[in-house]
C-alpha cells in the first residue's frame, strides 16, 4: 500500500538549511531560515524563560493531561496579551505552534462552511496554501506588494471579491515574507472591506513585539476584534518568547456563541492530538503573570526589537552606498524579522554559489540573521549581482 505514495515537494526553506550546513566555505551567511539569531548567531533563550523554567518544575507535582483545550490561564493571558481584556465573546484553545493554530482555524472555518474560499494576501507565507490544500480548501491571492510597498487600492479590490463565508487571511504585523504593513489609516478600510463582503477575517500573529512594539504590533487586530462580528487568531510564542521547539501556540477565536465555538474547538484538539503540548504555555503563562518576568521579558524583546532596526537602517545605507541607488531604501521602513529585496532568482543563485549567502529563491532574507559586519558583505554581494 505505501508504495502508492505520491512524492512530496520538498520544503524550500528546509532544503535551504541542509544546503547552507554542507557549505564548508568560512564566512558563509544565512538569512533563510526564520528563526531570530543575535550578533553570535545563536538563538538565545530569554532571561525570563529561564527564570519560569526553574519556577514551573520546582512547583510541578504531576504531569497529567490537562483539558482538551489547554490550561485555561494560558488562553487568558495569551488574550490579554494579544486584545488587551477578554471580550465576552472570546474561545481559545492552545494548539502545537502557530502553525498548529493556522491548522485549527482553517479546519473550524471549513467546520463552519466546507465551500469556503481562503482569500491570502500574495505573497504569504508558503505554508498558508499548503495548510488550505491538504485541507481540501479553495484558495485565492488578493493583491498585497509591490515594489517595496503594500498595494492598498489592489488589496481591497480583490477583497471586495470574497463571498460570504469566505475567509480573509491577514497578517496581524511583521508581514511573512515582505515586512510590508498596511499604514494606519488603512486598517479601516481594510475591515470595511471584509464586513462588506460578508466574509470572516483570520489574523496570523506570529511576531507581536518584533515590529513596533508589543502594545503597538497588537493594534490592528484589535481594531478588528472592534470592528468585526467575528474574528479568528492564530498567534505564535515561538519567536517573542523564544521558545520555537516548545511548539506554543493559540488560537482565539472571537463570535456570537463562544460555547459553540469553544466546543468545536475543543474538539478538534481531541481529533488532532487529543491534549495540547503544556510546557511552553506554562512557561508563558509564568512570564506574563509574573510583573518581574513580564518587564524583563518585555525589556530583553524590545532590545531586539531594536536591534532588527538597527540592522534595516545599516544595511538600507550600505545598499545606498554600494548601489548608489535608492533602489532598497523600502528596508529601512519595513518591519520584523523579513524583507523581499526584489533580486531574481538567478541573482539569488549567485549570492549563494559566488558568495555564501544564502536566502530563499524570491528573495526573502531574515534580517535576524545579519549582524554589523555581515551587512557590508551582503551589501557588496548584492551589488555584485545586480
Amino acid at each position: 500500500m505505501l508504495e502508492k505514495l505520491r512524492p512530496q515537494p520538498e520544503d524550500k526553506i528546509i532544503a535551504l538549511s541542509g544546503m547552507f550546513r554542507a557549505d564548508e566555505r568560512p564566512g558563509k551567511v544565512d538569512l533563510g531560515v526564520g528563526v531570530y539569531k543575535d550578533a553570535e548567531g545563536r538563538t538565545p533563550i530569554f532571561r525570563a524563560i529561564k527564570a519560569a523554567e526553574g519556577r514551573v518544575h520546582r512547583r510541578q507535582d504531576t504531569k497529567a493531561y490537562t483539558t482538551l483545550a489547554g490550561d485555561p490561564a494560558f488562553a487568558d493571558a495569551m488574550i490579554r496579551l494579544i486584545l488587551g481584556e477578554r471580550p465576552g465573546g472570546a474561545a481559545a484553545i492552545a494548539t502545537p505552534g502557530g502553525t498548529g493554530a493556522v491548522h485549527a482555524a482553517l479546519e473550524l472555518a471549513r467546520s463552519a462552511n466546507p465551500d469556503l474560499t481562503l482569500r491570502l494576501p500574495a505573497p504569504t507565507w508558503p505554508n498558508h496554501p499548503a495548510i488550505a490544500r491538504h485541507l481540501g480548501i479553495k484558495a485565492r491571492e488578493y493583491r498585497y506588494f509591490d515594489g517595496g510597498t503594500v498595494d492598498m487600492d489592489g488589496m481591497l479590490e480583490d477583497i471586495a471579491k470574497a463571498r460570504p463565508g469566505d475567509v480573509v487571511l491577514l497578517h496581524g504585523c511583521c508581514h511573512n515574507p515582505t515586512g510590508a504593513n498596511p499604514a494606519r489609516e488603512d486598517w479601516p478600510r481594510i475591515a470595511r472591506a471584509v464586513r462588506r463582503a460578508g466574509a470572516t477575517a483570520m489574523v496570523d500573529l506570529a511576531y507581536q513585539g518584533f515590529g513596533d512594539g508589543l502594545e503597538e504590533d497588537a493594534l490592528f487586530t484589535r481594531m478588528l476584534a472592534a470592528e468585526l462580528p467575528e474574528l479568528l487568531i492564530a498567534a505564535s510564542c515561538s519567536k517573542n518568547f523564544g521558545i520555537y521547539r516548545e511548539r506554543t501556540g493559540v488560537l482565539i477565536a472571537l463570535s456570537g456563541d463562544p460555547g459553540l465555538t469553544q466546543a468545536n474547538m475543543a474538539s478538534l484538539n481531541r481529533l488532532n492530538f487529543s491534549f495540547p503540548p503544556d510546557w511552553g504555555a506554562r512557561l508563558v503563562t509564568e512570564v506574563l503573570d509574573d510583573e518581574a518576568l513580564r518587564a524583563d521579558w518585555q525589556a530583553e524583546l524590545e532590545g531586539m526589537r531594536e536591534g532588527m532596526l538597527g540592522l534595516r537602517r545599516a544595511l538600507a545605507d550600505a545598499l545606498r552606498a554600494r548601489t548608489n541607488s535608492d533602489r532598497f531604501d523600502f528596508v529601512a521602513g519595513h518591519r520584523g524579522m523579513f524583507s523581499r529585496l526584489g533580486l531574481t532568482p538567478e541573482q539569488v543563485r549567485r549570492l549563494r554559489e559566488e558568495h555564501a549567502i544564502y536566502m530563499i529563491g524570491d528573495s526573502r532574507m531574515n534580517v535576524a540573521g545579519l549582524n554589523a559586519r555581515t551587512v557590508d558583505t551582503l551589501a557588496e554581494a548584492v551589488a555584485k549581482v545586480l
